[in-house]
């Protein structure tokens, strides 16, 4: 398998390259995402918001699971930096481990108390929720193979190589989305076609990523992780796994106040959810390539190679949100309306989606922070800004709810993402310092 060095060469061209595979991924999923949408949408706002209420929790299930993704990833990145072959099969194979357990755990919890999780979004729809459910069981499975396949693709990453990652995961999301209408329809599963078509095609993923990874990561079987190794793995992931779980269950607590506000409600957030991907999945791919940039430029001692990426990856993030924020603000209601037909519906996820398109180039630059504090080893710094100011929103929600109603939710999102944008960049400034002596200790 292909390594790319990414301590040398043109910083902007080599931040694209380990970048627009990693966006080619995510496009394929946002692809995906729209056109499932469009198929349950036509199943009407009960469907779709049963599968938004399901959703929450495969969120926090890959939230938990960053605490490995992280951490291995950061040590594999800089082991490749430094070129030290034992410490990185030491570290994939304790991520692998790890992986594993958590797997196995996270989906026995959503089998046994599933009832429960989606009972606590007090959506008070029976229907609802017994779809919700039945897509969560479905999906409990379809997890453990997910972790893989997530964990893979950072590890592919932290070798400079996101195109073999692309190529999987375009195989999974073309298949998906040919067997998501085939499940739904003519076999009349409804939402639970929809969950099963992602159960196949996670299997099917996990199956080419495990055929590349034996070439890339079997290596001697006498070198086996230690007990530091496996520590090492969960202080670096730690604080980024907290921030994510976190964000995740602040979400929940969120999603139980637009619960009030009834199904359509729901469907709306989850439909602007998937339209507000288009923004993710560049800054998810930029995020990405400032991990393991950072993260072998760091290992090779490269500092001001290293503040050069950061420049870079940030004005393209900056200049990409720009633009999606413009399209959020001027045809919001077209946008929405291309999955549902509910006035209601429209009309709130129409109100997301400008209210939210004024934070996108904010949150851009806070997860591009994100890629370079956890390239360097240093990702308390971004966990504890969004820790802080993700926390906020509750109160600020319901602090806002009287005089905004619904809206006031969406605004508590927006403002706490300018916040901690802004944190973010400050904070890239004051640590310059320590990134000179951190480089040294590697």
């Amino acid at each position: 398998m292909k390594t790319v060095d990414l301590t040398t060469g043109n910083v902007q061209r080599v931040i694209l390259t380990l970048a627009l595979p990693l966006v080619g991924s995510s496009l394929l999923q946002f692809t995906y995402s729209l056109v499932d949408m469009f198929w349950v949408g036509a199943l009407g706002s009960d469907a779709v918001a049963s599968v938004g209420a399901a959703s929450f929790y495969i969120m926090l299930g890959q939230a938990i699971q960053s605490l490995i993704v992280v951490g291995a990833g950061i040590k594999v990145s800089q082991a490749v930096g430094k070129r030290d072959l034992k410490f990185i099969q030491r570290y994939v194979r304790a991520g692998r481990r790890l992986n594993l357990a958590l797997g196995l755990s996270y989906a026995s919890l959503l089998i046994f108390f599933g009832h429960s999780l989606i009972g606590f979004l007090n959506m008070n729809a029976p229907t609802v929720e017994r779809l919700a459910y039945g897509y969560l069981l479905v999906s409990a499975p379809m997890l453990i193979f997910s972790f893989f396949n997530l964990l893979f693709a950072r590890l592919f990453s932290a070798y400079g190589n996101t195109t073999t990652a692309m190529r999987i995961n375009a195989t999974g999301v073309i298949l998906n989305m040919v067997l998501s209408p085939i499940f739904i329809y003519p076999l009349q599963l409804g939402v639970l076609g929809a969950a099963l078509a992602t159960l196949v095609a996670n299997v099917v993923m996990f199956g080419f990523f495990w055929r590349r990874a034996r070439s890339l990561f079997n290596w001697d079987e006498v070198i086996q992780p230690t007990r530091t190794d496996y520590k090492e793995i969960f202080r670096l992931g730690f604080p980024m796994a907290t921030q994510r779980i976190l964000f995740t269950v602040i979400s929940i607590f969120l999603a139980r106040m637009i619960g009030s506000y009834g199904t359509e409600a729901i469907a709306a957030q989850r439909i602007g959810l998937q339209i507000e991907s288009i923004a993710y999945m560049m800054i998810g791919g930029l995020n990405g390539a400032m991990a393991s940039y950072t993260g072998q430029n760091i290992g090779a001692q490269k500092v001001d190679r290293v503040y050069e990426g950061y420049r870079v990856t940030t004005r393209l993030g900056i200049v990409y949100t720009g633009f999606i924020m413009l399209l959020f603000i001027i045809v919001p209601d077209f946008l929405i309306g291309l999955f549902v037909e509910d006035v209601r519906t429209i009309d709130i996820g129409a109100s997301y989606l400008r209210i939210i398109g004024i934070s996108l180039v904010f949150s851009s630059i806070e997860m591009i922070g994100n890629g370079y504090f956890s390239g360097l080893g240093l990702p308390k710094i971004p966990a504890t800004i969004s820790i802080i100011f993700t926390v906020a929103r509750i109160p600020l929600a319901l602090l806002l709810e009287p005089y905004l109603g619904i809206d006031a939710i969406w605004w508590s999102i927006a403002i706490s993402s300018i916040i901690k944008g802004l944190a973010s960049a400050l904070f890239v400034r004051l640590t310059k310092k320590e990134v000179t002596s951190l480089a040294e200790a590697v």
